[in-house]
């Protein structure tokens, strides 16, 4: 059997975490498989040769991309000279649909099979991009099964594989063990701030979530913070702003240790909407969902969106179980309110914690677009039931899934 060449690009920390997944897999049936293109540590230590660095391509925003793209246009050429002349059997784009895609289909048009794996979003914006993403993959590995239907409709190969974290992440995961691997203090009451993977969106969100600590500890001297780091330059942005900030920070930690341990030991957490939300709603955490992004991003993207919610949670469940916080309804006063809520249900649903009396109530008044959720404990129970129905939903095997499907267009390739 020939050696297989396999090419993978992903642009970011999620992609680069389905992606590693999908390696190991692939290394067991191809181990002599030379496997090269772009992508980041987990990518890397799976067997990924990455020819260039994956946080060059990490960019957020309709607008935001604009400023960067004379960088990305330089690395895509420079990728396609290199996939070019490496020729290989399979190409597989990992999310980033603006970049993956145009390379997918000038590999295509070349004879080499493409797989585009995570659907990008036209089930909720765009569906009129389904012709590029037919022109451009021969196959798509999509995450969740609402996706289907819109590329049956479209006649394009399409596969739900379910997602690798809802694999990871067991179905009852205990806290105290959490706690105990990142040396967390167990009997505080514990939040975790994800402020987002990308230098912009912790840029942007951290110190307003500093904010809302600094609210909070007015009535939880003794909470716990603890603030996971997606990489060494995110750690050392975190504490700078940590440095700089007037928050209490005696109960603060910033950890290098993943994200999901981060959440696991926690009891509930306030992060920047995006995969994240889909981490936390499978380490069933109580969540606040804040985004910001520029007026003209957010102004397109309320006449062009199109499902009732952007939380993947309340996507997935098709109704409200996470409180969306958009643009400037993201300050503390907010956040902290609905936190407290949160705090105060648990304590309620845990005797042997002091009871927390909530000084402070939600604010009425918030800008189109944001959704908020009653803070009750029926709802709350609700919340934790659709939590794991969605987590036994998205529980398929997804790493084997997506290697299956490789597999078999491997061996029926012509290459």
């Amino acid at each position: 059997m020939s050696v297989k060449k396999i090419a993978i690009v992903c642009a970011e920390p999620s992609g680069d975490m389905l992606a590693s997944g999908l390696i190991k897999k692939l290394k067991l049936t191809y181990p002599d498989a030379k496997i090269c293109g772009i992508g980041g540590e987990l990518s890397q230590q799976a067997g990924l040769d990455s020819w260039f660095d994956m946080n060059e391509l990490s960019v957020m925003g309709l607008v935001e991309v604009l400023k960067h793209l004379p960088r990305l246009l330089s690395i895509k050429r420079a990728l396609l000279k290199k996939l070019f002349a490496f020729e290989p059997d399979i190409f597989i784009g990992v999310d980033a649909p603006d970049f993956n895609l145009p390379i997918e289909a000038k590999l295509k048009a070349k004879g080499v099979t493409t797989v585009h794996y995570v659907s990008p979003t036209v089930w909720a914006w765009r569906e009129g991009r389904m012709a590029k993403i037919k022109r451009a993959a021969d196959h798509v590995l999509g995450l969740f099964p609402f996706e289907a239907q819109v590329y049956q409709r479209h006649e394009v190969d399409y596969t739900f594989i379910g997602h690798p974290m809802a694999d990871a992440i067991g179905i009852n995961e205990v806290r105290h063990d959490h706690c105990l691997s990142i040396k967390a203090e167990i009997e505080p009451l514990t939040l975790a701030l994800l402020p987002g993977s990308r230098a912009a969106e912790v840029a942007t969100l951290l110190p307003t979530f500093l904010d809302s600590v600094l609210l909070l500890q007015e009535h939880i001297p003794d909470l716990q913070v603890l603030i996971p780091a997606a990489n060494q330059a995110r750690f050392a942005q975190i504490q700078s702003i940590l440095a700089n900030h007037t928050v209490d920070k005696a109960h603060i930690q910033v950890l290098t240790e993943p994200a999901r341990t981060v959440m696991l030991a926690s009891h509930c957490v306030l992060l920047s909407s995006g995969t994240a939300t889909l981490e936390a709603m499978l380490c069933r955490k109580p969540m606040i969902a804040a985004y910001t992004m520029s007026a003209l991003t957010y102004w397109m993207m309320r006449r062009l969106y199109k499902p009732d919610f952007f939380a993947l949670p309340n996507i997935l469940a098709d109704e409200l179980l996470v409180p969306e916080v958009l643009q400037k309804d993201v300050n503390p006063v907010m956040l902290s309110a609905y936190l407290l809520h949160v705090l105060a249900q648990y304590t309620q649903q845990h005797p042997t914690r002091s009871s927390l009396s909530v000084q402070c109530s939600i604010p009425e008044t918030i800008c189109e677009g944001s959704k908020t959720i009653p803070a009750t404990t029926e709802h709350f129970m609700h919340v934790q039931k659709r939590f794991a129905d969605c987590h036994h939903t998205l529980r398929k095997n997804a790493d084997q899934q997506a290697h299956n499907v490789i597999v078999s267009l491997l061996e029926k390739s012509k290459r």
